[in-house]
């Protein structure tokens, strides 16, 4: 008996280390944004493709160039209700005294200034390919808009999911900083990946989910259950997306569809935003759009 409470206690013990092995913050090299200044008006551009306004302001805040990302927006999951944080440069309830890293590690490696690991409802697994300058750029302009003094609101999630740390193993499995379109693409479709795949997470919505909420990358982009509840969203592979480069430019930036219907729900915002974007990034989405493999 006390060899076999000896062993368990053994078998405990690296299970425990493993498990604590696997599920640290894993931070950003210190020093990795040292020496990157940020240029707000690139930063605009970076805040529009990566649609944070569709996210971080208030339910029902009219469109503007200058949000405030006061946040409270509730999104409903099987694993329950993450409400959307405060943004704004408040340094109090928002990120106003982040800096630059800090962000970076947000984006890219989904850890809070203090190492804690952020839901995966903030989609850091598509941000994980971010481009470094890119985040700098953002972190100025994210500078230049209002502050709200709006505290931030408990995620509603029960148990297991209110321990942060075994968000790390979630982590472990599902992983980002790859791309799904893998391999050597023409600058055009380079730039669409890096749109779709990271700053604009398509996927995110239009990827269907395993057991554990990660994306089943085989059928990437094949559509998925409306979280919502409200019907699908759709397949936008060349299986099912025949719609021609003009149909799609104006889905972009108007809304319409080929058969006179319009845009609605999120996708009501990621029009807004895509329609900010210059017509090169347009057609560059487009050009990705074309190469993905089709799934029926």
């Amino acid at each position: 008996m006390l060899r076999l409470i000896g062993t368990l206690a053994v078998l405990g013990f690296f299970g425990g280390a493993v498990f604590w092995l696997l599920t640290r913050a894993v931070p950003l090299d210190e020093g990795t944004m040292a020496g990157r200044t940020g240029d707000a008006d690139q930063g605009a551009l970076v805040f529009h493709a990566a649609g944070c306004a569709s996210c971080h302001t208030a339910e029902g805040a009219e469109p503007s160039d200058t949000p405030v990302l006061s946040g409270g927006r509730r999104f409903v999951s099987d694993f329950g209700t993450f409400i959307a944080p405060n943004i704004s440069p408040d340094s109090t309830h928002g990120i106003g005294d982040w800096s630059t890293e800090d962000l970076a590690n947000a984006l890219i490696r989904g850890l809070s200034p203090e190492g804690e690991h952020y839901y995966p409802a903030f989609p850091y697994t598509s941000y994980a390919t971010m481009e470094l300058q890119d985040v700098a750029d953002l972190h100025a302009f994210l500078a230049t808009l209002p502050t709200s003094d709006q505290p931030n609101q408990p995620h509603e999630v029960g148990f297991p999911f209110t321990l942060r740390r075994g968000i790390g193993l979630w982590k472990a499995m599902n992983e980002g900083g790859g791309w799904v379109l893998d391999g050597e693409l023409e600058p055009i479709e380079a730039r669409g990946r890096y749109l779709v795949e990271s700053l604009a997470h398509c996927g995110e919505c239009h990827t269907p989910r395993d057991v554990f909420g990660g994306l089943r990358y085989e059928e990437w982009l094949a559509g998925a259950p409306n979280p919502s509840g409200d019907g699908r969203i759709p397949n936008i592979t060349p299986a099912e997306l025949n719609w021609s480069d003009t149909d799609l430019k104006t889905y972009f930036t108007l809304g319409f569809t080929p058969e006179f219907d319009t845009a609605g729900g999120t996708m009501a915002a990621v029009v807004k935003n895509l329609a900010r974007l210059p017509e090169e990034d347009l057609d560059a989405i487009i050009a990705y759009l074309r190469l993905v493999r089709p799934v029926e």
